[in-house]
């Protein structure tokens, strides 16, 4: 049998005192072969990055290993001194990040970071590490390689950034390779070309890949084996084919059952007739000045465009970085003014108001941000962040805290939370806190901006179903703002796709998932991942086991 690369035996990984459990992971036991891919899945806090941060040496100093072996190469990896480690780490075994832009040194272009990892670890001259690292950028398939050898990480896309990543990881061939949520942040488009490196990768190289991933459609593209982690333990773990087509856990089956599917799973809304929101003519240009460093240039981020939403309708908006999705909703908000058209709320040109009467207007359409954590102030507890929004349009303190008493208890938090911390919830709890609070001033019209993009696939579903339990009971128009349309197809009743700063297509849901006219449109959907995977029916497999 061939030897495994990693083998993890009975690991033990101890919590602080008075953290939630006592053990960050217990009783961790599997392992990873040459030219196989592990997808361990789990949500936020079930003790994934913790076992890979454990394998390669970076634990946190204020977490303990208790109990356990780490044997890689046939050394305890828990046994070796901060030196040894040192010179594993890039030579036999690498690791790759979640977030490119924070992995890479801003002061330093693509060649320089990459060489670094050749001067730390091998004798190449300094010509020999020029070529071998343009070979690596050839082969994670980035184009005009020397230019992007001399180009700084922020001259180059999320996409981009993340092949850098890859590139540093292999350039010494790794035994083991640990994959730590690497397409979590990335379009779908660029997401599917990660996922298909990663395949190629695998079968060039023969390393054993750690891949830690909550996405189940992700892990039915890449995955040999899945290993199910759930609160620091194992619940679940075999073949791809055995975990995904005939989970046993009930944990397994929440996860799979959460995982958007390709077509509306709710029943369409129907909305009215009365127009709750007209645009027309909307667009937005961008004039940079010369510089000694490059020409005048004018940027279109939004291209004239025409919507039409009505009351009780949800417009899902779709498109990828750089669509003008979010250049779009900084116009509907007036955060920056819009080169030309008009923005009609009950008639009201948005767009034409003075600021004065624009104040007066804000209530009318309010926003839910992609970052639950970075929306609330932590140092002011929920009911106070809540009722400011009132106050400051001369309700009266009672009224408004009774009525941030009501939403708490329609985004099923409870009233206790009013008087709560935001550091004393978790990721989607918090986001259901920044939902009330933008129902606070009863607006026309609400604006989910990547609301669920950060969250996990689970609570992802939560806040999903209650936005569109929160538009069924108040009537409300919504702008559902994403880069996937499976999400997208949840909640929307219309879709619009964006490429370039302009739409090119519209229609409802099953008319774009349906029949796609435009080719960028065909482009999402051919790239969203697990299209081959044919999710089963969690009725037909029998009772779960949680053994």
């Amino acid at each position: 049998m061939t030897a495994p690369v990693l083998s993890i035996r009975n690991l033990t990984v101890d919590l602080p005192e008075g953290g939630d459990r006592p053990h960050a992971v217990q009783g961790l036991t599997f392992d990873i072969l040459p030219n196989e891919t592990v997808c361990v899945v789990g949500e936020s806090g079930s003790g994934k990055s913790i076992t890979s941060f454990t394998a390669m040496g970076l634990l946190p100093r204020a977490l303990k290993v208790s109990s356990g072996e780490v044997i890689f190469e046939g050394r305890d990896l828990l046994t070796l001194k901060e030196e040894e480690h040192m010179r594993l780490r890039g030579k036999r075994m690498a690791m790759i990040f979640q977030e490119p832009m924070t992995a890479l040194n801003p002061c330093y272009t693509v060649g320089n970071q990459i060489e670094e990892v050749f001067q730390a670890h091998s004798r190449l001259t300094r010509a020999e590490m020029g070529e071998r690292t343009l070979d690596l950028l050839n082969e994670v398939k980035l184009p005009s390689p020397k230019r992007i050898y001399h180009s700084f990480p922020h001259q180059l896309s999320g996409g981009q950034r993340q092949r850098i990543v890859i590139a540093i990881a292999l350039a010494m061939d790794p035994a083991l390779l640990i994959a730590d949520e690497p397409t979590t942040a990335l379009d779908v488009t660029t997401q599917a070309q990660i996922l298909d490196l990663m395949n190629e990768l695998k079968q060039r190289h023969k390393a054993g890949i750690m891949f830690v991933t909550h996405d189940f459609d992700v892990v039915a593209e890449v995955a040999d084996r899945v290993i199910v982690m759930r609160r620091g333990e194992i619940v679940e773990q075999g073949t791809a084919s055995e975990v995904l087509n005939a989970p046993r856990h009930s944990y397994t089956r929440q996860l799979i059952d959460a995982v958007p599917r390709r077509t509306r799973t709710a029943p369409t809304h129907e909305a009215g007739r009365e127009v709750a929101l007209d645009v027309r003519g909307l667009s937005k240009t961008y004039h940079i000045g010369a510089t000694m460093l490059g020409e005048a240039q004018t940027i279109h981020a939004v291209k004239p465009l025409d919507l039409t939403v009505y009351r009780g309708e949800t417009l899902g908006i779709v498109g990828e970085s750089g669509s003008g999705k979010s250049t779009l909703v900084k116009c509907l908000m007036r955060l920056t003014d819009p080169t030309t058209g008009q923005i009609l709320i009950d008639g009201t040109d948005v767009a034409a108001s003075s600021r004065g009467a624009l104040r007066a207007s804000r209530k009318d359409m309010q926003i839910v941000f992609q970052d639950p954590y970075g929306s609330l102030n932590p140092r002011r507890t929920v009911g106070d962040q809540m009722v400011q929004g009132p106050l400051n349009f001369g309700a009266r303190r009672a009224d408004a805290t009774k009525r941030a008493m009501e939403l708490l208890q329609i985004v099923r938090l409870g009233e206790e939370a009013f008087w709560r911390y935001p550091s004393q919830f978790s990721g989607g709890q918090r986001q259901r806190i920044c939902i009330a609070r933008a129902l606070m001033l009863d607006p026309k019209i609400l604006i989910a901006d990547e609301a669920v993009s950060a969250l996990d696939v689970s609570v992802q579903k939560e806040v999903l179903d209650l936005l569109r339990d929160i538009r069924r009971r108040m009537n409300l128009t919504m702008l559902f703002i994403t880069h996937d349309l499976r999400v997208a197809a949840q909640v929307s009743d219309k879709l619009i796709v964006m490429s370039e700063g302009e739409v090119v297509e519209r229609g409802s849901v099953a008319e774009v998932f349906g029949n796609p006219t435009h080719p960028y449109t065909r482009k999402l959907i051919d790239a969203m991942p697990g299209q081959t995977w044919e999710v089963p029916d969690m009725a037909t497999l029998g009772p779960a086991s949680d053994l």
